[in-house]
């Protein structure tokens, strides 16, 4: 276990130091009600003052009614502000747009879901301008790992000060603090659609992905099927491609 003493003290810091730099004058961040961007939440709102939180509810019922209600609880306990901003019609304006467009291919269900991150990004990145803050990330490094987040959506972002905690550690790391024990206890899920946990759209479990990852060990289909899952997703984790730079990545086209 990482002394989070001292985690928490490293972590403030490098969010203080980043802000300096840029002139920021605060930080910009999903609050989902989830264990992610409650860890984040807690980390900014202890390396400055001014940390908006904003729910982006965008159709499904867990957005309105349990993940709020723990982002609520997560915001009310740590002083951070929030805003909601409902991006549902958004989302429905965008679809009709497409439609109207004379677009013959049906959008696939991947497409449809990675819709609502990008749309958030979007959300986060205009408060933040007009307040001259940062966007902070909320990706931890099993997600990132498993190539778990939407390109352009979730995974964009000025700063993520937890992207190298798996998703064991964000939980330690919460104990910790005290975060509200609803956040903790709840099953990880995105709330993209109704039913969807982390675990059963990837089909793992973040316990044996951690220990994996952690220490190397699992049994060798499992290993197989995050290694898989980790080549494929490489594209997300690399810069956007540019001509004449010398990586040439040979991943299939991602989302």
């Amino acid at each position: 276990m990482r002394n989070y003493e001292e985690e928490l003290k490293a972590r403030v810091a490098f969010i203080q130091e980043i802000l300096e730099a840029s002139q920021a004058r605060g930080i910009v961040y999903g609050n989902s009600g989830g264990k992610d961007s409650a860890l984040v939440g807690i980390l900014c709102k202890k390396a400055c003052a001014q940390v908006l939180g904003v729910m982006l509810p965008c159709g499904s019922q867990r957005n309105y009614n349990e993940d709020m209600q723990d982002a609520l609880a997560l915001a009310r306990q740590f002083d951070i502000e929030i805003l909601t901003v409902d991006i549902t019609q958004t989302k429905a304006v965008l679809l009709e747009a497409l439609k109207a467009a004379g677009e013959d291919q049906p959008l696939t269900a991947a497409a449809m879901t990675n819709i609502a991150p990008r749309l958030r990004m979007t959300t986060l990145y205009a408060l933040a301008q007009s307040r001259s803050c940062l966007v902070a990330g909320t990706g931890n490094r099993s997600e990132g790992y498993m190539g778990y987040f939407t390109k352009w959506g979730d995974g964009a972002y000025d700063l993520n000060p937890i992207g190298d905690l798996t998703v064991t550690e964000i939980y330690e790391f919460l104990r910790y603090l005290g975060a509200p024990a609803q956040i903790i206890d709840k099953a990880p899920s995105a709330g993209l659609y109704e039913g969807q946990t982390d675990e059963k759209e990837m089909g793992i479990t973040y316990k044996a992905l951690d220990q994996y990852l952690l220490t190397g060990a699992g049994e060798a289909a499992e290993i197989a099927k995050y290694q898989k899952a980790h080549e494929r997703s490489a594209h997300k984790r690399q810069p956007a491609r540019v001509f004449g730079a010398k990586e040439i990545l040979s991943d299939k086209e991602g989302n």
